[in-house]
């Protein structure tokens, strides 16, 4: 049973999606491109990026533990960022990129609108926008988090109002998924929240609802439109 608990896919694959599609995204951008990783932190997506001119930008101010509350890194090391900036104020002239990519970065703007706005000033006309954010998530990387989450239309009305064009915003999963992911969960909070920690018998509840919602999950039809992971969403300058 521990193995199962540990390994079952189901509820674990958040982030998996993410990198999958950003790979398969970046992949499609012409070689040479300069891009731009706004908000790139440990930059860790630098390695999908080997055949783009690559250029990244961060705030520098997170280090790995912020205020102690929620969910923090432990640690965390912008040192090789090329550009220290504000998100919304970057200093590089207009439509000095081909491609901007921003990865799960929104719900650590006090105004992500206005990195929207900085993003269109900073894209050639055509250049593409590549951004996922959650659609619903814990607190992490306090105080640097101001957002829960974002919806599928705030995408929609935001990016078209600065001048983008949706090329399509996919969905990261779906409610089951969710569920599953925050069951998983369960220990982690017992042990943080509640000085408890569970026992074999909770244990063993956690695997038999991951079971349940695994089955059930499989006749899914459209649940991501009630509840998600978050969006990848593909746009393009006009």
């Amino acid at each position: 049973m521990k193995i199962f608990y540990k390994k079952q896919y189901f509820g674990t694959n958040n982030k998996v999606n993410r990198d999958k599609w950003l790979e398969k995204t970046l992949s499609k951008i012409s070689p040479g491109a300069r891009i731009l990783d706004a908000g790139a932190g440990e930059l860790q997506y630098k390695k999908y990026c080997s055949h783009l001119n690559y250029v990244s930008q961060d705030f520098c101010r997170y280090e790995g533990k912020g205020n102690g509350k929620g969910l923090q890194a432990g640690e965390w090391n912008t040192s090789k960022v090329d550009i220290l900036s504000d998100i919304i104020s970057i200093p590089e002239k207009d439509a000095s990129f081909d491609a901007i990519l921003c990865v799960e970065v929104f719900e650590h703007l006090p105004d992500p609108i206005k990195a929207i706005n900085e993003f269109a000033r900073l894209l050639k006309s055509g250049g593409y926008l590549i951004l996922t954010a959650p659609f619903c998530s814990l607190t992490h990387f306090a105080p640097y988090h101001f957002y829960s989450g974002f919806n599928r239309y705030f995408f929609d009305y935001h990016l078209e109002k600065a001048g983008f064009e949706i090329v399509k915003v996919t969905p990261n999963g779906n409610w089951f998924s969710y569920l599953a992911q925050e069951i998983r969960r369960i220990p982690f909070v017992a042990n943080q929240y509640a000085s408890k920690k569970v026992s074999l018998f909770t244990k063993l509840i956690i695997v038999i609802l991951l079971l349940i919602l695994g089955r059930i999950e499989k006749n899914d039809t459209n649940s991501s439109e009630f509840l998600c992971f978050g969006y990848h969403c593909l746009a393009r300058k006009i």
